[in-house]
């Protein structure tokens, strides 16, 4: 049996120092199709561990319908990094924050009326305990005391910039032991006192997370933890964008020379990320700190293997320091041609939108998306106007608790104005009319701090000149059936909120960067696979395609436009396009 351990100074593989010189490889963010080609560059790399979270919301995003299959199966991409000669570590949350959807809570739990997110509540333990209780199935038979290559499991994450509550952190420790975890458990937290005592307990093993200032921050883990292996779990190698930003890039001689002086002093690493892969459908997170700040649809990340999974100069680098402390492979990857371009000329649809409920429930107020149990991106609204608002003339003011996260406002068909949850719009001016529409798009669940597990949609009640405006009906909108609809919807018109349909013709699948410039705001689909989001706004300007997505033969493109495109017609082009790095 072999056996991974924490000594005095180092982790003992069958008694003996080992160092992590792991990488960040997130199987949900990545098509499962392409994981062996991932895993293979990282042991090319010199890296002989990969880390990943898992996403709960990804399993289970309807509650009891636990799914581990295509891009949800961990126990295959744990086996696909076991048969590259890789050691695996798994970081199960519940909460995983990595800028995706909600921190990784599913919606429905975070709707539940009385939870108290990431605390030893008991209705918030029991649900945790649950979904534990799936994922270990998993990952016990893959510990490398059971003959797999799990090494390290760790609790929550970087809990010591949330909360406090030990009761928590001991449950979970209870929780992983008592479903038959064995090998060591860490916690995670940035090297700041107040994180450290906060996020972990005795027994578990404290790693930083940090990018720059390396030998100071290693010097706090050690000052906290006297005896044990130093290791930055979160070794920060690049960043994320939202919408409205730059295209964040760090300098690759400068993260090289951060990276080996954590290896110089003896510590262990996690490449966060590795590769980071993309933001499909509309899995992305978002950050409001004061501004709401929607995270783009590529999870590029700047990392040592791009987006289409393709070495850069950081993975040169970073392959550089670390032949100093271990081997490397002679094999280097190679680097992908110029991806085929081509041209798509679209024929418009006219309006997708869902026509609104006839029947159905009548509601004081706007329910929200987590009223509805909706997880989609969309819900429309509508509502009739009272004449008695319009006494003193034919418009009247128009306010909104608050918009989460995008408004489109129309009434009796017409658009009239657009409420930004970003530029903190709450008011509109409309005209006198019948119905009032709003289309209300979740532009991404906050997944760090407070805001965590906030309901989406018109939050807080909305008031016309003055008084409670009431009866609305509300419609979930599926963007898998509007672009099937679209795929067969007679042809109309290419102005303002459309579909849009295209087809072209590859000779085989291939990987493609789809140029975005032409169009206003919406989500892109290939073949019936959701793209993700483009938008105008700066600074994503191409979605990754991955090759396994596309097909010999005709390629069907369907675009859900929410503005107003600029062109009828699209390109594919041959690099991608993230953004300008300054403002």
């Amino acid at each position: 049996m072999t056996t991974f351990t924490i000594g005095e100074s180092d982790f003992l593989l069958d008694g003996s120092p080992h160092r992590i010189i792991a990488g960040a490889l997130h199987y949900f963010r990545v098509h499962p199709d392409h994981w062996a080609d991932r895993i293979r560059k990282a042991r090319l790399l010199g890296l002989n561990t990969i880390e990943t979270y898992v996403a709960w919301n990804a399993h289970e995003p309807v509650r009891g319908a636990w799914d581990t299959s295509g891009p949800n199966d961990l126990g295959r991409f744990l086996d696909l990094v076991a048969a590259e000669g890789m050691h695996a570590i798994v970081r199960p949350g519940p909460y995983i924050c990595a800028e995706w959807h909600n921190g990784g809570l599913p919606v429905w739990l975070t709707a539940m009326p009385g939870i108290r997110l990431r605390s030893s509540e008991p209705g918030y333990l029991a649900e945790v305990s649950r979904y534990l209780e799936r994922v270990y199935e998993i990952v016990v038979p893959r510990q490398i005391d059971r003959g797999g290559n799990v090494v390290l499991v760790q609790i929550e994450n970087e809990y010591g910039a949330y909360g406090a509550d030990k009761d928590y952190l001991r449950a979970l420790t209870e929780l992983t032991r008592d479903a038959g975890i064995t090998v060591p458990l860490t916690t995670v937290d940035q090297p700041m006192p107040d994180m450290l005592r906060d996020g972990s307990l005795p027994g578990l093993h404290l790693t930083g997370s940090f990018g720059s200032r390396a030998a100071e921050r290693l010097a706090t883990l050690r000052e906290h933890q006297p005896t044990g292996p130093l290791m930055c779990s979160e070794f920060w190698d690049g960043w994320f964008d939202w919408w409205g930003g730059i295209h964040h890039t760090t300098d690759a001689a400068a993260s090289a020379a951060e990276l080996d002086t954590l290896l110089a002093a003896g510590a262990s690493v996690n490449l966060y990320m590795f590769h980071g892969g993309t933001n499909f459908g509309t899995t992305n997170g978002a950050n409001d700190k004061g501004r709401y700040a929607p995270i783009v649809t590529s999870y590029d990340y700047d990392a040592p293997l791009d987006e289409a999974g393709n070495p850069t100069a950081k993975y040169a680098a970073f392959r550089e320091v670390i032949a100093k402390y271990a081997p490397v492979p002679d094999e280097y990857p190679a680097v992908a041609g110029r991806a085929p371009e081509l041209r798509v000329e679209f024929e418009g649809t006219g309006d997708w939108l869902p026509e609104r409920h006839a029947d159905g429930d009548v509601h004081a107020e706007p329910p929200t998306f987590d009223d509805l149990e909706h997880i989609g991106a969309l819900v429309r609204y509508d509502c009739p106007l009272p004449d008695a608002a319009f006494d003193d003339g034919d418009r009247a003011a128009l306010i909104v608790g608050e918009v989460r996260d995008l408004a489109w406002i129309a009434v009796d068909g017409v658009p009239v104005a657009r409420l930004s949850r970003t530029d903190h719009d709450r008011a509109a001016v409309i005209p006198r009319g019948e119905v009032l529409t709003v289309l209300v798009e979740d532009q991404g669940r906050v997944n760090y701090a407070e805001r965590i597990g906030e309901p989406k949609g018109l939050v807080g009640g909305i008031r016309l000149a003055g008084e409670p405006l009431t009866g609305w009906k509300a419609r979930p909108v599926d963007l898998s059936a509007v672009a099937a609809g679209i795929a067969h919807a007679p042809a109309g018109s290419t102005v303002g909120r459309t579909g849009l349909r295209g087809s072209f013709t590859l000779n085989a699948p291939a990987d493609l960067y789809l140029d975005t410039a032409t169009l206003g705001k919406g989500f892109a689909v290939l073949n019936g696979f959701v793209l993700g989001r483009y938008w105008r706004h700066s600074p994503q300007r191409t979605l990754f395609v991955p090759a396994p997505v596309t097909r010999a033969g005709t390629n069907e493109l369907i675009i859900i436009e929410l503005d107003q495109v600029a062109e009828a017609a699209v390109s594919f082009v041959a690099a991608p396009e993230l953004g300008q790095l300054e403002e």
